[in-house]
């Protein structure tokens, strides 16, 4: 007779708790990274030389059927974290040369300011901000400003790439029907 008891309570008890559990639902811009070089933690369970230079962490917000670029989800003229969510995160693991500038190793915040023909990529120190609610200037490392280009078919979710170039990486940022590109040395 206990054994049964217990296990009627421990059934009641399981049931209450699984009914209690409440998970969080799926965010519409789900968190990305990306790693230069390409794929980094694959390649290093492979054993590569080569070493990790950067890394960008982001939501990739949807078009749908909203106008993005000069509307009041991207206004022209004014900062954008560049994603969605939580501003956009650049981690630099090794010394890099941004628009000219020599930039330490260290966590950033990537911001944009665009408008129809050109971004300005923002590099800032301060980090770990929602949106760009609280972005202040005078913490800008560099700003670099970049000719907006149409890209051949429209880009659903917000896509940031990394090409490798001669001299280290361009960081492409791509939404809607136009991206932009940051040119990364080492």
């Amino acid at each position: 007779m206990k054994k049964w008891m217990f296990l009627v309570a421990g059934i009641i008890a399981g049931s209450q708790f699984a009914a209690a559990q409440q998970w969080a639902p799926v965010d519409k811009s789900p968190l990305d990274q990306i790693y230069f070089p390409i794929d980094y933690p694959s390649q290093k369970v492979k054993g590569t030389k080569e070493p990790l230079r950067l890394r960008v962490i982001y939501s990739r917000p949807n078009r749908g059927n909203r106008q993005i670029f000069g509307s009041e989800i991207v206004p022209y003229g004014k900062v954008w974290r560049l994603g969605a969510n939580e501003a956009t995160e650049l981690d630099l693991f090794t010394e890099a040369r941004v628009g000219g500038k020599k930039i330490p190793p260290g966590r950033y915040t990537l911001y944009a300011l665009v408008d129809e023909k050109n971004w300005t990529f923002i590099i800032n120190k301060e980090t770990d901000t929602w949106g760009a609610f609280k972005y202040d200037p005078a913490k800008d490392v560099c700003r670099v400003t970049a000719l907006v280009e149409k890209v051949d078919k429209p880009i659903e979710s917000l896509t940031i790439d990394l090409e490798k170039s001669g001299t280290g990486v361009n960081l492409v940022a791509g939404w809607d029907t136009v991206s932009a590109t940051l040119p990364i040395s080492f």
